[in-house]
């Protein structure tokens, strides 16, 4: 069996947001109040825009966290565990209710596509109290592959 490689790939902005697209597993990393890193996994997609988004609640400590300190970063990673992944920073924000409804909707479809029922949708997402949180891409690394350093 022949050695993996590892790779890392620099990419412009569109082919950034290409990579990003089909890809929906993520991990969230925002400041704690002491400065110390918080991570969390998430489920994640990209709005019209090029934004990173992931539904979450108010209370949750990355909400909490990027209100106090409105930047995060982003690894998206790929379904299989070896598979290329790339980190996002960026300007964050949470979008409370009522406004956030309509962009919750944007996020289901980036993620899962058409529901059957967007008034069901929506009316589920105010009644959970949800809210959504957007990174803006502003810097990130190349599109990365694990693997033995190249000879």
């Amino acid at each position: 069996m022949a050695p993996k490689y590892a790779t890392a790939e620099a990419v412009a902005a569109t082919e950034l947001l290409d990579f990003i697209r089909p890809r929906h597993r993520m991990v969230l990393t925002t400041f704690r109040s002491d400065g110390s890193l918080q991570s969390s996994p998430v489920t994640g997609g990209l709005d019209t825009e090029g934004r990173i988004v992931v539904a979450s609640y108010p209370q949750r400590a990355k909400a909490a966290n990027i209100r106090r300190r409105p930047r995060a970063s982003v690894v998206v990673l790929s379904e299989e565990f070896n598979g290329p992944y790339v980190q996002v920073d960026g300007a964050a924000e949470v979008i409370d209710l009522p406004d956030a409804v309509e962009p919750l909707v944007e996020y289901f479809r980036s993620v899962a596509g058409e529901h059957p029922n967007w008034d069901e949708y929506r009316q589920a997402m105010v009644d959970q109290g949800k809210c959504l949180i957007r990174v803006t891409p502003q810097r990130w690394g190349p599109v990365a592959t694990g693997g033995f350093p190249p000879p």
